[in-house]
């Protein structure tokens, strides 16, 4: 570590080890550098956020800031937050520095919990009220969006209808509670479920999926 600019002593590397102290960035990437690894590894996460992103290139917040053309401040400010509110260059260039998709994107940006709102409303109300608001968020084009709100919506109408299915039947509770239970499981994977059906556009580059879906 001392050759690639972050000198140590044994001590710090044991407590490492052990787990009672945390590398800082600079002695993470040079650990990384020394043991052949990528930082994700050392670090022991898939990234989620920006800051997890950036330490995963091994990218200090200057160096970024400067990539994407921030005042480091105000970037670092956006990683405290878990909001990014850049501009469109600010953005392509984020997105081209952190090899980040469509998907991702929206993940880093602090959208999902907003993205997660407008699909729970959707698929137990009037799903094409939802058409717009999902788009802007996702940055892809209405009739994708649309066709998946449209299936969303109808898988959910049918844990409704076998429900009440049931309860006209005066089926077992047990039946009930299985029902009950395939609808909560469907609801925490709304997120998910929704990238799924837009399919390849969700793991390809932003910028790319605008023009081309």
């Amino acid at each position: 570590m001392t050759a690639c600019g972050a000198p140590v002593r044994p001590e710090l590397v044991e407590a490492w080890e052990y787990g009672a102290q945390l590398p800082t960035e600079p002695q993470l990437f040079a650990l990384a550098d020394v043991l052949w690894c990528a930082p994700t590894v050392l670090m022991g996460v898939e990234p989620r956020t920006l800051a997890e992103h950036r330490m995963a290139r091994q990218l200090s917040v200057e160096r970024l800031s400067q990539l994407i053309g921030m005042d480091p401040a105000r970037y670092r400010a956006a990683e405290a937050a878990q909001q990014w509110t850049g501009d469109y260059r600010q953005t392509k260039a984020l997105v081209d520095a952190l090899g980040l998709s469509l998907r991702k994107l929206i993940a880093v940006m602090g959208h999902d919990e907003e993205l997660a709102g407008h699909l729970r409303a959707a698929i137990d109300g009037r799903w094409k009220s939802h058409v717009g608001p999902v788009a802007a968020i996702s940055t892809l084009n209405k009739s994708r969006v649309s066709d998946a709100l449209r299936t969303m919506h109808a898988e959910f109408a049918e844990f409704s209808e076998r429900y009440m299915g049931h309860v006209v039947a005066r089926s077992a509770d047990a039946r009930l509670k299985e029902v009950a239970g395939e609808r909560s499981a469907y609801l925490r994977r709304l997120v998910d479920h929704f990238w799924e059906l837009i399919g390849d556009a969700g793991e390809a580059p932003p910028f790319n999926t605008v023009a081309t879906h």
